[in-house]
């Protein structure tokens, strides 16, 4: 699995270079952005972690150490910093030490700096791996895709009905359930009726699978307040987001309710 790092820093230097080369070398992905909320806002939604060398431009910007912070503190981002130690103080003036993972003191040895980026990495991509995700859909062939796609990021346990995942949740607690609108005999919104009605499930959060994008079928299923809805006939990396997206903000993002019925869920309210 790729980990996304955000690279937050004024310019470039050759230490700078040969880190990313080698956290690349590693398999992360590793992008760039300015000091400034603009670029840090454009690329935060697909961010596992972020990098911060802190400096005077960094330093002087007070609005962006603020918007960090909240960043890091409502998505659950690790956050890591390069500086010096008077620089480490400056930032906590903005940013907590608690909310901060890791502080590396310059100057720095890359090869070191590189092992213990790779660590913070490593737990990152194992917090993601912890999360479970209850796959409930009769359809064998579109179970085992969603099965096959989400399985790189979440732990998967796949049931061709919805009796199957009432029995299963009796025993286990899954994250999040993904769960088919349209099943016959036991349909999905009865189902979640059944879900919701016990206590020791009742919080689970069901986002439903429909094969339907017209509004009024759309509508239907909204009205029984899950969580969200993904529609079967979004791309893989649009499904892969929306689920990421609603595990670091626990919000279903989505595309205003007035839109055309295509690629996107609804916005819950």
């Amino acid at each position: 699995m790729s980990c996304r790092i955000m690279l937050i820093s004024q310019g470039t230097a050759f230490m700078t270079d040969t880190l990313v080369n080698n956290l690349i070398r590693s398999g992360s992905e590793v992008i760039s952005a300015d000091p400034s909320i603009t670029a840090i806002g454009a690329e935060k939604e697909h961010t596992d972690i972020i990098l911060l060398f802190a400096g005077d431009s960094i330093l002087r910007n007070a609005e962006v150490l603020v918007y960090l912070k909240d960043l890091c503190s409502d998505r659950n981002i690790p956050l890591c910093i390069i500086g010096y130690e008077k620089e480490f103080a400056s930032v906590h003036r903005f940013i907590p030490k608690g909310l901060i993972t890791r502080e590396f003191s310059r100057p720095f040895d890359v090869k070191n700096l590189t092992a213990e980026l790779l660590s913070v990495v490593k737990d990152t991509e194992e917090l993601k791996k912890g999360r479970h995700i209850l796959l409930v859909d009769d359809d064998v062939t579109f179970l085992r895709l969603m099965q096959d796609w989400l399985s790189m990021k979440y732990r998967i346990t796949a049931v061709k009905s919805g009796m199957q995942a009432i029995t299963y949740i009796a025993s286990h607690t899954p994250d999040l359930i993904l769960l088919d609108y349209e099943m016959p005999i036991t349909p999905g919104s009865q189902i979640m009726e059944m879900i919701r009605s016990e206590p020791n499930s009742a919080g689970i959060p069901i986002i439903f699978l429909t094969g339907k994008s017209d509004r009024e079928s759309v509508m239907n299923v909204m009205r029984l307040k899950p969580e969200g809805y993904l529609l079967k006939s979004m791309h893989k990396e649009d499904i892969i987001t929306a689920v990421d997206n609603f595990f670091a903000t626990r919000k279903w993002k989505a595309a205003a309710a007035d839109a055309p019925a295509g690629n996107a869920p609804l916005r819950n309210a």
